[in-house]
């Protein structure tokens, strides 16, 4: 293969000033220049117009740049600027052949481009060589002195110096030895860098703080080519390993990576062909900065489009994604790995700065997505918390013991998740998420306490009403003078019972001293609410009460029997009896007293309602009941005033008394029917008109055995019928009923005797007369036994069982 085949020669400035941005690209991709990073290092050589500039590089570098023909004349054969590889150097040297100065072509005043090339070449080359012909040192055109002066006067006004190697190179090296050559050379470059007009900050600097000077002298190309090779061969060897330390461009203070060289070398171009000053130090940030942007822009798009990054945002729209930190964190290092490898070379604040802002927009792009993971840590790790606080108390466990057990772990878990959600780039805080975790416990915990403390409550408050309600409504409908007393030993009974069991329930809670008494009085007060409401109920229903009361006694004997109404009750000492029990209840009901051991309402009622007299004798000038309040009694607890006492029991007598009026009807009825002798006026007539009678029956002593036979069945039919019975219901329901029954009742009888006929006897019953009377009496009994079964109503209804068949006929 021919050595200059890789040298991929490119015109990079056209002769008017163009710059070829699209063939130095295709150059850097066939080079693989981007590749290379710092590793790289940019020759240009400068000099004379037809001064074996070309011939010099393509034997030093295996280049092809085009030669002159020395056979065709001396003409200008470069035009602009050309580049290419250095074939077989490495690291990668790239170089640039200038277009020759002082050529006749361009003309005398036409000078532009050849400043406009210099620069250029100055501000991007590491290495730049100045061919010159050896006859022409000490002169000063023709040793380039005034294109220098340009170049050191546009140098001395960087920001910061960029050291440059400045090879001098002496062709056709005379018998003049090299040592008396390059001291006058060295002369003359200083005398051009004193006479150069410096800025104030620049005034003291040396030449050596910008440039490297060289001399090297080469044979005669055309004369003595052998020697001339084997000296370009020996130079060759200069440039490996040019940027190592110590090396030609040993100086990288300037440098630009090779992926920005072409942004670079244009812009560097743009400027000089405006006739601004070569600004190197702002130039190098300024291309720093739009490559490092564009590689940032790049490793933010290729993060985001990231499958990886995709799949983990979308998880975690649903649900806790475990390691999300560490998986994050890994693909945000690889991202900035990726963009600190290919801007590596590039300024190193510019370079920092673009990765800053790379690490800030990807932090800004995925913090979303950390937040959105932090509250289902805070919903999920909450739901966990409710469901172990829940199993905990369901397991038997203290409320306050179990509710600080669960947040400590829960905390702690909280803590552990949102670490391991945190990124190492990223400096975030969970505190925010934690104190709002924190207070989300701390609610649900309360309200939960809240709940249970109401159900336990409740379920006291339940306790007691089952305790009080009944058995207070019971002592109260009884009213008697133990009543309140009864009603005391049982609320203070049921209530300390419930208040000690209460007491040990909140115990488990380790609720605050104040709020665990106000939560017992509260209990207290409840169970005081119960007597106080039911007290209440059965003092609204004081009349009704009281009128049962009445009734129950007044109708009722001490066995709690209905009373029949026979004439031989008192009415007036049961009407008494009656009113004074019932006026007792009224007593009872009047106020609550559940903390008055003793008062003077049932004395004061008694006084002024049952025994007038008494209190007309003792208090002759005010009514004990013209008040609205009884004494030693508070307001409060006062239900019925004493001037309601007085209209209830108005009420009460107007309302019993049809009761009362009834009994005694009853009675006197009872007394009317019972009395069947006829008046002593009656028997005196009798006597007297039936003395003829009497005397008959005395004379014919059958007639007497015929009175008694009839006698006897008149008597059996009587209390068969129960006449007496049936007519105390009045005249014409007594006869309507008998009608319906004296038939059957004769026929009934007619049957018995004639059974008991038929029946063996051991005597002769007609000498017997009495059998005959037996068996009347046993008629009678059955009679009777059957009139027994009758009950009388209290209301005065007879009610008869029907008759049964004697002998089960």
């Amino acid at each position: 293969m021919d050595k200059e085949a890789g040298c991929c020669s490119t015109h990079l400035i056209e002769g008017d000033g163009t710059f070829n941005a699209e063939g130095l690209d295709n150059f850097i991709k066939q080079v693989k220049m981007a590749e290379c990073g710092l590793s790289y290092a940019v020759v240009a050589i400068m000099g004379p117009q037809s001064s074996g500039k070309s011939t010099l590089l393509n034997n030093l570098f295996h280049t092809n740049f085009r030669e002159m023909d020395a056979y065709r004349g001396r003409s200008q054969t470069t035009k602009g600027i050309w580049m290419a590889r250095c074939v077989g150097i490495e690291p990668c040297t790239i170089v640039m052949d200038l277009e020759g100065t002082d050529g006749r072509e361009r003309g005398e005043d036409d000078t532009a481009f050849e400043k406009q090339s210099a620069l250029f070449a100055l501000a991007v080359s590491d290495i730049v060589l100045i061919n010159m012909w050896c006859h022409d040192i000490g002169r000063e055109q023709a040793a380039n002195k005034p294109l220098l002066k340009t170049v050191f006067q546009v140098m001395l006004r960087l920001f910061s110096p960029r050291k440059t190697t400045l090879m001098f190179v002496i062709r056709d090296k005379t018998r003049t030895p090299l040592e008396n050559l390059e001291p006058v050379l060295r002369e003359d470059i200083q005398k051009i860098w004193d006479s150069v007009p410096k800025p104030e900050h620049h005034k003291q600097t040396p030449l050596s703080e910008f440039f490297n000077v060289l001399v090297v002298a080469l044979s005669s190309y055309e004369e003595k080519e052998e020697q001339f090779k084997e000296q370009v061969a020996s130079l060759r060897q200069r440039f490996f390993h040019s940027i190592a330390p110590n090396g030609l461009a040993g100086d990288r203070r300037g440098v630009v990576p090779a992926s920005g060289f072409s942004f670079s070398a244009q812009q560097i171009w743009e400027v000089i062909k405006e006739n601004k000053d070569l600004d190197l130090p702002a130039h190098k940030v300024m291309v720093a900065t739009v490559r490092c942007e564009e590689i940032a822009n790049e490793k933010y798009s290729s993060f985001v489009k990231n499958e990886d990054w995709c799949e983990l945002e979308d998880a975690v729209k649903s649900h806790i994604v475990p390691g999300f930190g560490r998986k994050l964190t890994s693909m945000i290092d690889s991202s900035l790995s990726s963009y600190d490898e290919e801007a590596t070379y590039f300024e190193d604040s510019v370079r920092s700065a673009k990765r800053r802002q790379l690490e800030e927009k990807l932090i800004q792009l995925v913090q979303p997505t950390y937040q959105l993971m932090l509250e289902h840590i805070q919903l999920e790790t909450l739901d966990k918390f409710k469901k172990a606080l829940l199993d905990a108390l369901s397991g038997g466990q203290g409320f306050a013991d179990a509710a600080s057990e669960c947040a400590g772990s829960f905390m702690r878990l909280f803590d552990e998740q949102c670490k391991d959600a945190t990124i190492k780039q990223a400096d975030w805080d969970s505190d925010k998420a934690k104190v709002k975790f924190s207070r989300d416990l701390d609610s649900h915990i309360a309200e939960v306490q809240n709940a249970k403390l109401s159900e336990l409550n409740a379920q006291f408050e339940s306790k007691l009403k089952e305790a009080l309600d009944g058995p207070v409504g019971a002592l109260l409908e009884g009213g008697g003078d133990d009543t309140w007393p009864a009603i005391r030993k049982l609320f203070h009974h049921e209530t300390k019972v419930a208040v000690s069991e209460f007491s040990i329930a909140l115990s488990g809670f380790e609720l605050d001293a104040q709020v665990n008494e106000e939560m017992l009085v509260k209990l207290e007060n409840f169970a005081r609410g119960i007597v106080e409401g039911k007290t209440k109920e059965e003092a609204a229903k004081a009349l009704y009460r009281m009128k049962e009361r009445f009734t129950s006694l007044f109708n009722h004997d001490s066995d709690s029997m209905p009373r029949v109404w026979t004439g031989k009750e008192d009415i007036r000492t049961i009407t008494k009896t009656a009113r004074s029990s019932s006026l007792k209840l009224l007593s009872v009901l009047a106020a609550i007293r559940l903390d008055v051991d003793a008062d003077k309402i049932g004395d004061t009622l008694v006084l002024a309602l049952v025994d007038k007299k008494d209190a007309s004798k003792s208090i002759s000038t005010q009514d004990p009941l013209a008040s609205s309040t009884w004494e030693e009694v508070p307001a409060t607890k006062t239900l019925i005033t004493p001037v309601q006492c007085k209209s209830l029991w108005s009420q009460f007598q107007r309302e019993t008394e049809y009761t009362i009026t009834q009994a005694i009807a009853s009675q006197e009825a009872n007394k009317r029917n019972n009395n069947w002798m006829p008046p002593p006026w009656a028997i005196a007539a009798l006597v007297v008109l039936g003395f003829n009678e009497f005397m008959t029956l005395l004379r014919n002593p059958l007639w007497l055995l015929v009175i008694f036979v009839g006698y006897l069945l008149s008597k059996a039919l009587w209390v068969q019928l129960d006449i007496s019975g049936e007519f105390r219901n009045g005249m014409l329901p007594g006869i309507l009923s008998l009608s319906t029954k004296v038939l059957p009742t004769v026929t009934n009888l007619l049957r018995k005797l004639a059974e008991e006929g038929q029946t063996p006897a051991t005597t002769d019953p007609r000498r017997n007369p009495s059998n005959q009377a037996n068996a009347l009496g046993n008629y009678q009994g059955v009679a009777s036994s059957t009139a027994s079964s009758n009950v009388t109503m209290e209301n005065g209804t007879e009610y008869s069982s029907p008759t049964r068949p004697v002998n089960g006929q």
